[in-house]
């Protein structure tokens, strides 16, 4: 998106970006100037960054429309998608710090070895299991048993949560909230059969009770679903066995 810098709405901001070479096993801070709109995301800002300026830049992006979540970084110091950051919530007039989340191997700039994290999801059984025999029509479900599980169904896997979170930092065999938060999805389903199953799971590795409720997950979750909530959830159905 090259900047229009004869358009007296532009302004010119600081981009500092912690990169990370993997040939030398290095990390170092870059920093650019970049003509932008107060309405531009920080990824249009990364963007003008890559393309005009220094194409060895690395980073994830897809959508651009915070639905595919493969943007997530820390951005002046907490965690967001790019995508949807916008230049005048950021305080342009000082420099924007854009580093990768935490907690994940940086594989280089901004990109994570995603590996871990989608681990943990597929250790909890994140799709429907039903026992019995195939059925001839729709799984019909009510609208209050949808209701139940609702919230959790708008996790978009950005990881923005999981690596927010101190725990998952020092705990190599915490699941993290974005996997409590999916297998939270189906424990809570009437349709699911498999709620005692993914229970088991969570409680072998002290996948919830390591959580200590610090808020960091859900203040960071771009789609604003109440992860600490849902793994409260989670907890009580251990302990009392009832869903």
């Amino acid at each position: 998106m090259p900047a229009a810098t004869s358009d007296p709405e532009f302004m010119t901001i600081t981009v500092q970006v912690k990169r990370y070479d993997p040939d030398t096993e290095t990390h170092r801070w870059d920093e650019w100037q970049v003509q932008a709109l107060p309405t531009w995301r920080i990824l249009d800002a990364l963007h003008e960054i890559k393309w005009e300026q220094d194409g060895t830049l690395t980073f994830r992006r897809s959508c651009a429309h915070g639905v595919c979540g493969s943007d997530a970084m820390r951005i002046n110091g907490r965690n967001r998608l790019a995508c949807k950051s916008l230049v005048k919530d950021l305080n342009p007039a000082k420099p924007i710090t854009v580093e990768p989340i935490q907690g994940l191997p940086v594989i280089k700039d901004l990109v994570v070895d995603m590996d871990p994290f989608l681990q943990a999801y597929r250790d909890v059984k994140p799709f429907l299991i039903a026992h019995g025999n195939e059925p001839t029509k729709e799984r019909l479900q009510s609208q209050k048993d949808r209701d139940r599980f609702d919230d959790t169904t708008k996790c978009i896997l950005c990881a923005a949560c999981t690596t927010s979170c101190p725990v998952f930092w020092t705990d190599g065999q915490y699941f993290g909230p974005a996997a409590i938060v999916n297998a939270h999805r189906f424990i809570f389903d009437s349709r699911d059969d498999a709620a005692e199953e993914r229970l088991e799971i969570l409680n072998e590795r002290e996948g919830v009770w390591r959580c200590r409720t610090t808020f960091n997950c859900t203040e960071a979750c771009p789609r604003g679903i109440q992860i600490t909530q849902a793994i409260a959830e989670v907890k009580r159905a251990l302990i009392t066995r009832r869903v």
